[in-house]
């Protein structure tokens, strides 16, 4: 059984990973702002106002060239979270796949969890105002 268990998990990873693949290549492939297939942002259709996730579709494409900097500039909320995402997937997978407990501390922390929440209700206010840097 130990065997069909560990098969099954190497199944499932195999598979978020395809999929993650997936959209890697769909991003890298097609721009956002060219085509039509991709989801626009329901916040943006009704009020006319952006989110804080406004650009991150452009920001992923941009990111999957290479373009760091137009990345950042599309949606530097996304860039700067990136890296906490993969780390907090990769230990994810890493417990899932080891039958761990391994915890990042800092996502358990109120602190943190209240000045990342007060940081992207900011970024939210600032990036609708219509001032440098934030007019487009």
């Amino acid at each position: 059984m130990p065997y069909l268990q560990v098969h099954t998990k190497i199944l499932k990873i195999t598979l978020l990973l395809a999929l993650l693949g997936g959209a890697f290549l769909v991003l890298f492939l097609f721009n956002p702002s060219q085509h039509s297939f991709f989801l626009p942002c329901p916040f943006k259709f009704v009020t006319g106002y952006n989110c804080p996730g406004c650009g991150s579709q452009r920001a992923l494409h941009q990111l999957a060239h290479g373009n760091i900097q137009t990345a950042f500039f599309l949606n530097p909320l996304l860039i700067l979270s990136l890296p906490l995402l993969i780390y907090s997937l990769g230990l994810k997978l890493w417990n899932y796949l080891f039958e761990t407990v391994h915890r990042v501390r800092l996502f358990y922390s109120n602190l943190f969890i209240f000045s990342y929440f007060g940081i992207a209700i900011a970024y939210w206010i600032f990036r609708n105002l219509p001032i440098y840097p934030f007019v487009k």
